[in-house]
């Protein structure tokens, strides 16, 4: 397939680009290129989102309820309490909402802009009326725009027409009528729409919401997302126990009222149990957890664009990446030489003469080369010459680009024709795969022979190969392909480009995980095993996308089970193996950086975009986006979402196990005839302490050792699942019996029911923070847990701890809260039943983990455990 170089008479202020100093202008007079979108939140609004929260409503209705039978003090002080609980509101919502704002910068549109004379990538919201603009294949176009220059440009409309065919375009100088999107043979390209193909310079006409997109009012920021699988689990369990707390709030407010004759009293106590039990911080985790998970992604050089991708890091089984660029530096440099049998290693320090055999490979190498350099090959072409030819008559900066012949998938090699400035004739440059250009030159079995032995040689060496092919040409009109011209065989380039160092580790991190290690590159095989052999994966064979393409499904299976390096792979064959993986019950994260991967990136689990070279098209199919373009950034990716799979089920276990006494507490008594034990006031009292725990101190929590040492969460199993809220719920009844057994102690006492909620209230607040130490960890003891540094944990128990002092010292708390001065051998019950609460729960939590390590390697089958299974049944059990 043919490209025809357009372009149209350029001016000097559009060869420039508009100043500085006028853009600025511009942008102060039209505002930033940006839809109208929803406006951050500010404090007023959390404000009003955190009155509506039913915990607070409740807090508010008891407050009324305490007002209106004349207990002002109560009244003030459950006031007091709904303020302090807006203001942790407030200071929470608004981190979660600076770390968005941090995210949504890091996901905003970049534009490559003409300015000064000099190309700038700059922020799209900067763009003005005017400004030059350079479009790539790939790219989303930043603003409405007319093109001056294009090459074979075509575009992807669909967003503004609904229809998806490509729309190709050409170039004018002339200023046009107003056109609408849609329909061949445009000058006109529109914001928001997606550059399939080519390349162009073009000027810009409107911004904003003056933009075609802007004036029919659509945005892409409205489309709403499906929930995702945590959000639905996390949704039934708000239901569930939301229904329980309910009914049950209810219930026990009738029974009372009826059996006792007090329905003040009845609705107190109802309110007392739904404080108790409504499950209003599980959501709230959820998103503050998602949110600052990605954003401690970011701080990693890791974009989140979908909050399911974090849910999936942890299940991760196979990390299919590319080479270039990904597992290595893609810093090309040409290498090696061969032209005609001799070799010539290029020197990367001293500068000798290049000998003259080698400047007709060097000088169509550049011929072949796109005129904008952005592929790290072609650059390095270009500094190859200016470094060797710069004196010569090989370099033709006069010459004109007068047709194009790009790479496809039956033909993967490239040709440019160009004209001398004062020439009659064509020359043509060619470069591509080897075996390609070989095919071109139509040689004979012998030279192909030879051909192959110095690609096989330099492939060895983990040199990327490259061959170079010329050709004259002097027709009247283009041929259809590549193949319509005589083309001369020139000679073969090796680029190498240094693996990453911090790759090997990487690789191996993930082999000790269960991961497995999968590259999909484009490259010769050779390479591509050297680089797999230096990154550190094994594979029994190289897998190529001919030998893939000539393959069955039966057979392609049996040959993915062992192979990890694919080589000479079309993008359109990784759709192919992602499929295949996740047929084999594979979770699949996948890496890819140009348009035609966009399918397999929505294929995969998790599709990662290249966020440096990769296209716009690829990001926002992607899930995650590589700011570094760096596979070990990935792997952090993967270590980071098994922390927050980690710290997410601890804190779903510790909100279960916490709110068991205290609804027990809240219940049991009125149940049996006893005093009430807790109010409003004492249920307000532990859930300033929960939240603060649930949201901050859980979250904040290190990796648990050995966290790359364990098998992938099976891709099937809920994160919630039942072992996790049977573990909760037991430690929550330990605590609720410690405090049973309390409240009986303490009714013996003069003033038995103040006493015994005194005890109870201290055996509860103690038990709390011993239950987070008992959930901090899967992997290790409460004693061994409390060496691990959390300062939002320390000043939640110091707080905690003067708080509890005050209210069980000062009189008049001791009043408010219903409490009785207490001996030292009462204090001394009541903590020590705390501490029973933490040694027996610490117990439950080793029996649990090693219930945990004999599912990883089920006793009684004859599987031998993978080195992570067996570390991670090692380290559970320990």
């Amino acid at each position: 397939m043919s490209a025809a170089v357009k372009s149209a008479s350029l001016g000097p202020s559009v060869e420039t680009g508009l100043t500085s100093l006028i853009a600025a202008e511009i942008l102060r007079r039209d505002g930033p290129n940006e839809l109208p979108q929803e406006r951050q939140r500010g404090t007023l609004r959390i404000i009003l989102d955190a009155v509506r929260e039913p915990m607070l409503q409740l807090l508010l209705a008891a407050g009324i309820i305490y007002l209106f039978i004349g207990n002002l003090v109560e009244a003030l002080i459950l006031l007091a309490f709904a303020l302090l609980n807006v203001a942790m509101v407030v200071v929470q919502e608004g981190r979660t909402e600076r770390a968005l704002a941090a995210l949504k910068d890091l996901t905003s549109l970049h534009a490559i802009v003409i300015r000064d004379g000099a190309r700038q990538r700059i922020a799209a919201s900067l763009l003005v009326t005017g400004d030059l603009i350079v479009l790539n294949e790939g790219d989303r176009v930043p603003a409405d725009a007319r093109l001056l220059v294009m090459t074979d440009l075509s575009c992807d409309e669909s967003l503004l027409t609904g229809e998806s065919l490509p729309v190709s375009k050409i170039a004018t100088a002339e200023s046009l009528a107003q056109t609408r999107p849609g329909g061949d043979a445009s000058a006109n390209v529109w914001s928001g729409t997606l550059v399939l193909s080519g390349t162009g310079q073009a000027l810009v006409t409107a911004t904003g919401a003056h933009t075609e997109i802007g004036q029919i009012g659509k945005s892409l920021n409205t489309v709403k997302s499906a929930p995702t699988p945590l959000q639905i689990q996390t949704r039934k369990l708000v239901r569930v126990f939301a229904t329980l707390g309910i009914g049950s709030s209810v219930l026990l407010a009738v029974v009372y009222g009826f059996r006792y004759g007090s329905w003040v009293d009845g609705v107190l106590a109802g309110i007392t149990l739904a404080m108790a039990t409504l499950p209003q911080e599980f959501p709230l985790v959820l998103a503050v957890f998602l949110v600052l998970g990605a954003w401690r992604m970011s701080q990693s050089k890791v974009l989140t664009r979908r909050s399911a991708a974090i849910e999936a890091l942890g299940a991760v089984t196979v990390l299919c990446t590319d080479k270039t660029g990904t597992l290595t530096m893609n810093r090309m440099s040409v290498a090696e030489m061969i032209v005609a049998g001799a070799s010539y290693p290029v020197p990367q320090t001293s500068e000798p003469d290049l000998p003259e055999k080698f400047h007709p490979l060097v000088e169509y190498a550049i011929l072949a080369s796109r005129l904008e350099l952005f592929d790290p090959m072609e650059r390095a072409f270009s500094e190859l010459g200016q470094r060797f030819l710069i004196q010569t008559e090989h370099l033709h900066s006069d010459w004109s680009l007068r047709h194009a012949y790009k790479l496809q998938p039956d033909l993967l090699a490239m040709s440019q024709v160009w004209q001398a400035h004062d020439g009659v004739g064509f020359t043509v440059a060619a470069k591509g795969a080897p075996e390609a250009v070989a095919a071109l030159c139509k040689l004979a079995g012998p030279e192909i022979e030879t051909i192959r032995r110095d690609i096989a040689a330099m492939a060895a060496s983990g040199l990327r190969v490259l061959g170079v092919a010329r050709a004259e040409y002097s027709g009247a009109g283009w041929p259809a392909d590549q193949n319509g011209f005589d083309f001369q065989f020139v000679g073969l380039l090796g680029l190498s480009d240094p693996l990453r160092p911090e790759v090997p580790a990487a690789v191996a991190a993930c082999i000790g995980a269960g991961i497995r290690v999968v590259m999909i590159t484009g490259d010769h095989p050779a390479t591509a095993l050297a680089i797999a052999r230096q990154a550190g994966m094994t594979s029994e064979e190289v897998l190529t996308g001919s030998e893939l393409a000539d393959m069955d499904d039966a057979s392609f299976r049996e040959h993915l089970a062992h192979t990890n390096v694919f080589a000479r792979i079309m993008p359109e064959q990784k759709l192919r193996l992602v499929q295949a993986f996740a047929a084999g019950g594979e979770v699949v994260a996948m890496t890819g950086d140009g348009v035609n991967d966009a399918p397999s990136l929505k294929a995969a689990h998790i599709g990662v975009a290249m966020g440096g070279r990769g296209t716009d098209v690829a990001r926002e199919a992607a899930a995650l986006v590589l700011l570094d373009d760096n596979f070990a950034s990935l792997v952090t990716a993967v270590r980071l979402g098994r922390r927050i799979d980690d710290n997410l089920r601890k804190a779903i276990g510790y909100i279960l196990a916490v709110h068991v006494p205290i609804a027990g507490m809240s219940l049991i008594p009125v149940l049996f005839g006893w005093a009430l034990v807790l109010g409003p006031i004492h249920v307000v009292f532990l859930e300033l302490i929960i939240d603060p725990v649930s949201f901050i101190v859980f979250e904040a929590e290190p990796e648990e050792p050995g966290i790359m040492s364990r098998p992938p969460r099976k891709a099937d199993a809920a994160l919630f699942d039942a072992p996790l809220l049977l573990h909760g719920l037991l430690q929550g009844a330990v605590v609720l019996a410690a405090s049973l057994g309390i409240f009986v102690l303490g009714v013996h006492d003069a003033h038995g029911e103040e006493v015994s909620r005194s005890m109870v209230f201290i055996t509860l607040v103690l038990g709390n923070l011993g239950l987070i130490l008992t959930n901090r960890s899967t992997t290790i003891s409460a004693l061994r847990v409390l060496m691990r540094p959390n300062k939002a944990l320390a000043v939640v128990v110091v707080t905690t701890l003067a708080a509890l002092t005050l209210s069980i010292s000062l009189p008049w708390l001791r009043s408010i809260f219903g409490f009785a001065p207490l001996t030292m051998p009462q204090l001394g019950e009541a903590a020590g039943a705390a501490l029973v609460c933490v040694i027996i729960n610490d117990l439950i939590g080793w029996v649990w983990r090693c219930v945990i390590a004999a599912r990883v390697s089920p006793a009684g089958t004859n599987k031998v455990p993978t080195s992570a299974e067996a570390q991670h049944r090692a380290e559970l059990s320990g």
